[in-house]
């Protein structure tokens, strides 16, 4: 994964309008949080001024009254600030967590619906880290970023103001170091946010790697490899701890600094007064004695933004880098672009492939010219060495990816003018991996679809011949089957999937090696599953087993992308050709292993 360049602008402005175009449908709370802010400019200076207002000309003259009176403002005064922040740090962190959770609704949406070739070049991990850490990060851009940064620059403009008005002179004097606080924090920014950068690719890193090989531990284990990935984990986890110390180290630095700069502006500040209050008449003086005290407040005031903003600015930048990560994933255009309107209640279920071509690159095809047709309630098997292009062949059947060249047909219609999810729903698929969600056998037959009832799911189950064993688990159909069916064998999660291809009872059925590598009594019942499926059904088996390829209609031998021979299995045998060598080379396999 590419890193983001340190140096890159901070102000995207095009990215910037982009974040905030997500904030339009609250337009009134970001209007309040910008209103809120040029309130707590305008409010900041004044108990610092009622002070100095006390100081000189009540407190001197013994009018304890009007000092009751001149704090009883003050506190209101307090109390209507706190009241503005509060206000202001709510409706930024509403602003920020109510566009994050559109946004993510909006990149899942994507993500769900991109060509499954953009999963098989994008690490899972990655795809997680944009839909949940950098989408968070998102958030930071109103609860820490522009709009508290704005409302920080207001202040400082702000009591920056009074100070100057009130004398300028103790003004420019206390000020004096101020340079040096703009320089060390402009080196602290850059600073943080290299590493902050680093962070986040670690992030990412980290993410890709523990979900690829948590999902994988069983390939890991099996070959011994836990040290060896133990160890790229180690130096994964290194660079970000790394990067954290050298974000904390700049912190370190950065804060002390800070403190040592305000303790020269208040020494500043005490000099001068004093020096000047001894050439000074006693009411002068005790006017200088007022402003020294509001100015040592302001100081505070202006000081305390000034020590946060630069950390601001790095949130900001984060968020802005993650932002544009995220738009990355809403702008990647590969997904189905062309869906027609056609959309019958069934089909009839034939097939034709006329001239395709498709690679799962441009540059390079996996299937070259193919032809065929399928007629409707035939049984076809593809048969043909690994990588020769079966599975490529049923992918593409209901769109999951898309043609470079010819066109595939469904009852004479292109696939092109079917709409998507109703293709889809013609089209039954039991792969040979079948994948189920966490949760119930209930849930993972019906994928949670409301309109399928327990009864339907128990005749469908009685058909494939599940319904008693699913009765048998703790629960029932409630028994929660664990993350991808940890607690199912092979066959239990495949006939599990025959249910759910049965249940929504599909026009066309899709077998991808659905009776491999399962025991002789699991076989038995998968067969039987299929022999119900597949009646009256338009069914295409990719299967190695040579009872299930001698029942198909038509065989269609593939060899290296191309469609070698096409017939049933009397007249491929009789040819003695492509079919002959690979039905020879099966049965001395059996022979072998009996």
């Amino acid at each position: 994964m590419s890193s983001t360049p340190a140096n890159k602008k901070i102000f995207d402005t095009a990215l910037l309008k982009r974040v905030f175009q997500m904030a339009a449908p609250y337009k009134k709370k970001v209007f309040l949080s910008f209103s809120l802010a040029v309130l707590l400019a305008l409010v900041s200076p004044i108990r610092p001024y009622l002070i100095q207002i006390t100081v000189n000309n009540y407190i001197k003259s013994g009018l304890l009254d009007w000092v009751i009176r001149i704090t009883i403002i003050q506190v209101v005064f307090l109390l209507i600030e706190t009241a503005f922040r509060f206000l202001f740090s709510f409706t930024t962190a509403w602003l920020g967590q109510t566009v994050v959770k559109d946004l993510r609704i909006k990149v899942f949406n994507k993500v769900i619906n991109l060509n499954l070739s953009q999963f098989d070049r994008t690490p899972i991990g990655t795809l997680t880290t944009r839909t949940i850490n950098d989408i968070e990060s998102i958030n930071d851009i109103f609860a820490d970023g522009l709009i508290p940064i704005i409302a920080d620059l207001l202040s400082i403009i702000s009591i920056l103001v009074v100070m100057f008005v009130v004398d300028w002179q103790l003004a420019l004097i206390s000020l004096a170091p101020f340079p040096v606080l703009i320089l060390a924090t402009f080196i602290f920014k850059e600073s943080v946010n290299r590493s902050f950068i680093k962070v986040r690719n670690a992030v990412a890193a980290l993410n890709a790697f523990v979900q690829e090989h948590i999902t994988g531990m069983q390939v890991v284990q099996a070959f011994a490899a836990e040290k060896r990935e133990y160890a790229k984990f180690r130096k994964i986890n290194r660079e970000h701890r790394n990067a954290n110390i050298n974000a904390i180290f700049a912190y370190s630095v950065f804060f002390p600094v800070v403190e040592i700069i305000v303790a020269i502006s208040t020494g500043l500040l005490v000099w001068w007064g004093a020096g000047n209050a001894v050439h000074m008449s006693e009411a002068e003086a005790s006017e200088m004695a007022g402003k020294i005290i509001s100015f040592f407040i302001y100081l505070n005031l202006l000081f305390r933004p000034l020590r946060v903003i630069a950390d601001k600015f790095n949130v900001l930048q984060m968020g802005m880098v993650a932002s544009e990560r995220v738009f990355k994933v809403l702008d990647n255009d590969d997904y189905i672009k062309k869906e027609g309107i056609y959309a019958p209640d069934k089909v009839a279920g034939s097939i034709e492939f006329d001239h395709v071509s498709f690679g799962y690159s441009d540059d390079k095809y996996v299937l070259k010219d193919i032809n065929f047709t399928v007629e409707p309630g035939e049984t076809v098997a593809l048969v043909g060495h690994t990588g020769s292009g079966k599975t490529s062949i049923i992918s593409l059947i209901n769109r999951l990816y898309h043609i470079q060249q010819g066109e595939i047909r469904i009852d004479g219609v292109p696939i092109e003018s079917y709409r998507l999810d109703s293709l889809r729903r013609q089209t039954g698929v039991v792969l040979q991996d079948v994948f189920l969600f966490s949760g119930s056998v209930l849930d993972n037959i019906t994928l949670r679809n409301p309109a399928i009832t327990l009864e339907q799911v128990q005749n469908a189950a009685r058909l494939i011949g599940m319904h008693d064993f699913i009765e048998q688990l703790p629960g029932g159909y409630n028994y929660n089957v664990m993350e991808r069916g940890a607690t199912l064998s092979l066959g239990q999660r495949q006939l599990l999937s025959f249910i759910r291809a049965l249940l929504y009872d599909p026009s066309i059925l899709i077998l991808d090696e659905a009776t491999s590598s399962v025991d002789t009594e699991s076989e038995k019942m998968i067969q039987h599953a299929i022999d119900t499926l597949i009646s009256g059904r338009t069914a295409i088996v990719i299967a190695h087993r040579l009872s299930t390829i001698r029942k198909a209609d038509k065989i269609i031998v593939l060899e290296k992308g191309e469609v070698r021979e096409i017939g049933n299995h009397e007249e491929l045998m009789e040819k003695g050709g492509f079919y002959y060598a690979l039905h020879q080379s099966q049965v001395r396999e059996l022979k072998t292993q009996s």
